[in-house]
């Protein structure tokens, strides 16, 4: 019969991962008390490097859209109110034309 494989949580490999590299505790010792084969460790590790480089890319490029968006709320904040003015001032040049007196 065969033994039903473990399930790991990203916290859980990821706290056996923080103990190999933070705490140099060895991979065969972290394997053996977690029941790991050293591939599945290091297949694990692999990932964490490659979505890591991954997060810090895309947190750039999210940085990079958040300030064009404020950007842009800004210019439209700013359009919008020389907007306002303009057609306060367009008020006021009509008033000024129209002859005093006049019904």
């Amino acid at each position: 019969m065969r033994k039903q494989r473990r399930q790991y949580s990203a916290q859980q490999k990821v706290a056996i991962l923080r103990k190999h590299l933070l705490e140099k505790v060895p991979v065969s010792e972290l394997c053996e008390e977690h029941h790991l084969q050293p591939t599945v460790f290091y297949r694990w590790q692999k990932q964490l490097f490659e979505q890591a480089a991954e997060a810090c890319f895309r947190r750039s490029r999210d940085s990079e859209t958040t300030r064009l968006k404020r950007q842009l709320a800004h210019l439209e904040a700013k359009l919008a109110k020389k907007d306002e003015v303009l057609g306060e001032v367009m008020e006021e040049y009509v008033a000024l034309k129209k002859p005093r007196g006049a019904p």
